[in-house]
């Protein structure tokens, strides 16, 4: 039973020695999402973790091999984290979590359904400052229970979680040290990480264009606008009709390419007889100026 408590000591412990550094700009997030499923299901393990700097994935871990690994541009990148050493902690707190999605199906009476446990928890620094931090847990996708680093204490959202709460501020040194954790230790390994990752995380990659044109026999032209390769993710797109924005037909979700950078697509629906011009609009961080690529709708 008490075994549930060592979850908030152990998770502190990912990160090692912090490392200060000034760093100016941002804002910049270091994230972490702790995955545990009651059942395999198919070739996803019943354990995951990954660590996110903003949106970009830089390490993975799972059940199945038990070992840390730097993933994207992160692969490239000598000594910011020691991953054999990390691999030990990790496995250390697969086995804590898991343990505690056990307890909370036991509580429930249901050892034999399929149930899942997520852990997700991080800070924010812009300008050197901390400006944010949460820790959260939720259970088949429903709230479970959350840290307010204010009170500090654990905020149950769920029956279950009034026996979590108790285990966790078993002694009130467990609550002092997440809320330090939150305060100080993550947004100092930020930092250290920045030292290796601020060139990945500032760097603007310009969007590539492309418009397709497709026209059935008596049906409307469908013109997509497809923008790929860029990063950050934040990119405005929308077609003109002879200066004015249109509704789009459809929009794609802006999607991560797997190798740091993303795309996005908008489609607009011509009617066969109008013949106004229509462009592709297309707004980037790393741009100068709009693109505006001419979609030929005559």
């Amino acid at each position: 039973i008490v075994r549930m408590v060592p979850v908030l000591l152990s998770l502190l412990l990912l990160l090692g020695p912090a490392v200060p550094q000034g760093t100016q700009d941002g804002p910049y997030s270091l994230t972490y999402v702790y995955t545990g499923l009651s059942k395999t299901v198919g070739d996803i393990p019943k354990f995951q973790a990954f660590g996110l700097l903003n949106d970009l994935s830089f390490f993975e871990y799972d059940s199945k091999d038990r070992r840390s690994r730097p993933l994207g541009l992160w692969k490239q990148v000598e000594g910011m984290e020691d991953w054999e050493q990390d691999s030990q902690l990790q496995k250390a707190r697969e086995d804590i979590f898991m343990e505690t999605l056990n307890d909370i199906m036991e509580y429930y009476n249901d050892s034999n359904g399929f149930h899942t446990l997520q852990g997700r928890f991080g800070c924010e620094i812009q300008n050197n400052r901390s400006t944010g931090a949460s820790w959260e847990y939720t259970y088949d996708e429903r709230g479970y229970i959350k840290f307010n680093k204010e009170i500090p204490a654990w905020i149950p959202l769920d029956p279950a979680a009034h026996i979590t709460k108790k285990k966790w501020e078993a002694e009130p040194v467990y609550v002092l040290r997440a809320k330090a954790y939150l305060e100080e230790e993550c947004p100092a390994t930020l930092r250290k990480y920045l030292n290796y990752s601020k060139s990945i995380l500032d760097r603007q990659a310009p969007p590539s264009v492309v418009v397709t044109s497709h026209q059935a026999p008596g049906k409307n032209k469908k013109l997509k606008c497809l923008a790929y390769d860029f990063y950050p993710r934040e990119i405005d797109m929308h077609w003109t009709r002879a200066g004015k924005v249109q509704e789009p037909t459809l929009s794609g979700n802006v999607l991560y390419n797997g190798n740091g950078t993303y795309q996005a697509w908008v489609v607009v629906h011509v009617p066969p007889k109008d013949t106004a011009p229509y462009s592709c609009y297309v707004q980037h961080s790393s741009l100068a100026q709009p693109l505006v690529v001419p979609g030929d709708a005559s």
